[in-house]
């Protein structure tokens, strides 16, 4: 049996970003705008269910300006 997860569109949002500004978004680049250590942005963007602050997720939907239901998805067991 598998359990649920929150699973993070980190790499989708980067993605739709940079062909919504037209140029190449670093995680060096969040990581300034944001002050959430790049190792931890890696760590959301590529780790399955990772575990991080609601802190962390405020800051990453305020710099791609969405909502937490377009930054995170629940997958159900």
């Amino acid at each position: 049996r598998r359990e649920a997860m929150i699973r993070f569109r980190l790499k989708e949002m980067i993605a739709e970003k940079e062909f919504r500004d037209g140029e190449r978004l670093s995680i060096g680049k969040i990581s300034q705008e944001t002050g959430i250590h790049r190792s931890t942005i890696s760590r959301i963007a590529s780790q399955k269910g990772y575990n991080t602050t609601t802190e962390n997720i405020d800051r990453l939907c305020n710099f791609f300006e969405c909502s937490v239901d377009e930054i995170m998805e629940h997958i159900p067991d």
